[in-house]
C-alpha cells in the first residue's frame, strides 16, 4: 500500500536529501532515450542509401549520445563561478568559430554551417547560442541598472547578438538567428527592461524578419509552401505534405514502431528536422504529447530553477537558467510547428531528440549546466541550515 505513495513522491517531489535534481536527469535521459529510438527507426532507409548499412546513423548516433553523458559529466564540475568569469572569453571563441566557418567549412544542401572535425561535423551556431547566453547573463549582472533604465544598456547586447546574426545569416541559417532573438528578447525582459523597450524591440524584430524573409527567394517560398503547401505538394511543398501525411497516418496510437512510410525516402531529413513526424506516424497523438510533456517538463525546470536562484541572490545563475528554458522550450515550438505545418521550416533540431552531434553536445551541455546551478544551490543551502542547527 505504501509503495504508489513512495513513488509519486520519488518521481514528483525533489528530494531534500540527494545533491542533484533527480528529476532534470530522468527528464533529460528519457528525451535521450526516446530520440536514440525514433532515430533508429526513422534512419534506416537513409542509412542504407548513405553507407549501406541500415544502422549507419544508429550507431554515429549512439557514439554521440556516449560522448555528450561524458562531457556533460565533465561540465557537471565546473563550478558556475568560472562560467561566469569566462563568459566574454568563450563567446569571442564563439564568433571566431562563426568567422572560421565561413571560410573553411562544409557546405550541405547549400548551407556553409559545419566545421569538419573527421568523425564530427561541429556546427558553430549550436555553440554561438550557449555562448550569447552565458555572456548575456553576466552582461545583465554587471549592467542590470543600465538594462532597466537607459536605452545604451538595452542596446549593447543587441550589437553583440547583431554581429552574430550576421555571421549566422551568412551561412545561411536564419533559424537559429530566431533562436537568439527570442532568447535574447526574454532574458532582457526578465532583467526588468521597460515595456516600451521591449515592444520596440520586438517590432523592429518583426521588421527585419519581414525584409530578410522578401530579400531572399528560397524564403519566400518556405513562407509561401507553408501557407498552401497543397499548392505545389511536388515542389516547394512537398517536405512540408510528407510531413503531414505522417501525421495522418499516425491518427491516435501510430503504426506501431518501426512501420513509418514516409522514412523510406519520402520525408527529406526525416531523422534530424522532421523527426517529429516519425515520430508521430510511428507513435500517434500519444506519443506526441508525450513527448511535448516532457519537453515542456524540462523547459519548466530550467525556468523554475532560475527563479528559485534568482530569489536566493543568484542573479548570474538565474538569468542563464532562465534563459537555457526560453531556448529549449522556443525551439522545441519551432521544431513542432515547421513539421506540422503552423510555421515555416526552419531547421532546427528537437531538443536532445533528434540526430545531430553539436546539437546533442551543446543541450546536453547546457542541462549539465542546469544541475551545476541547481546543485550549489542545494549545498549551499544544506549548509546554511546546518550552521543554523549547530
Amino acid at each position: 500500500m505504501k509503495w504508489p505513495t513512495f513513488g509519486s513522491n520519488w518521481l514528483l517531489r525533489p528530494s531534500q536529501g540527494l545533491i542533484y535534481d533527480r528529476q532534470l536527469v530522468i527528464l533529460a535521459l528519457s528525451l535521450m532515450l526516446i530520440g536514440l529510438i525514433i532515430v533508429s527507426s526513422a534512419s534506416i532507409a537513409e542509412g542504407i542509401n548513405v553507407g549501406n548499412d541500415a544502422f549507419h546513423f544508429v550507431k554515429r548516433h549512439s557514439i554521440f549520445l556516449v560522448i555528450c553523458l561524458i562531457v556533460s559529466a565533465f561540465m557537471l564540475q565546473v563550478p558556475m563561478d568560472r562560467w561566469q568569469q569566462f563568459n566574454t572569453a568563450f563567446l569571442i571563441f564563439a564568433i571566431l568559430l562563426l568567422v572560421l566557418v565561413l571560410i573553411v567549412g562544409r557546405e550541405i544542401n547549400g548551407s556553409q554551417r559545419w566545421l569538419p572535425l573527421g568523425f564530427l561535423n561541429l556546427q558553430p551556431a549550436e555553440i554561438a547560442k550557449l555562448a550569447l547566453f552565458t555572456f548575456l547573463a553576466g552582461y545583465l549582472v554587471r549592467r542590470q541598472d543600465e538594462v532597466r533604465g537607459q536605452w545604451k544598456g538595452f542596446l549593447k547586447p543587441l550589437a553583440v547578438m547583431g554581429i552574430m546574426s550576421l555571421l549566422l545569416l551568412k551561412q545561411p541559417d536564419l533559424g537559429s538567428v530566431v533562436v537568439l532573438f527570442v532568447t535574447t528578447l526574454g532574458m532582457l525582459f526578465l532583467a526588468g527592461a521597460r515595456l516600451s523597450q521591449f515592444l520596440s524591440l520586438v517590432g523592429l524584430g518583426i521588421g527585419l524578419l519581414v525584409f530578410l524573409i522578401l530579400s531572399a527567394p528560397y524564403r519566400m517560398r518556405r513562407v509561401t509552401s507553408f501557407l498552401n503547401p497543397w499548392e505545389d505538394p511536388f515542389g516547394s511543398g512537398y517536405q512540408l505534405t510528407q510531413s503531414l501525411m505522417a501525421f495522418g497516418r499516425g491518427g491516435w496510437f501510430g503504426e506501431g514502431l518501426g512501420n513509418s512510410i514516409q522514412k523510406l525516402e519520402y520525408l527529406p531529413e526525416a531523422h534530424t528536422d522532421f523527426v517529429f513526424a516519425i515520430l508521430g506516424e510511428e507513435f500517434g497523438y500519444t506519443g506526441v504529447i508525450a513527448v511535448l510533456l516532457l519537453q515542456a517538463w524540462l523547459a519548466f525546470k530550467a525556468l523554475h530553477i532560475g527563479q528559485k536562484v534568482l530569489l536566493g541572490g543568484r542573479q548570474y545563475e538565474g538569468y542563464l537558467a532562465m534563459g537555457i528554458g526560453i531556448w529549449f522550450s522556443f525551439q522545441t515550438v519551432v521544431n513542432v510547428g515547421a513539421a506540422s505545418g503552423m510555421l515555416p521550416t526552419k531547421g532546427l533540431t528537437l531538443p536532445l531528440v533528434s540526430y545531430g552531434g553539436s546539437s546533442l553536445l551543446v543541450m546536453s551541455t547546457a542541462v549539465a549546466i542546469l544541475l551545476r546551478i541547481d546543485f550549489e544551490w542545494r549545498r549551499d543551502n544544506m549548509q546554511a541550515r546546518q550552521r543554523e542547527l549547530s
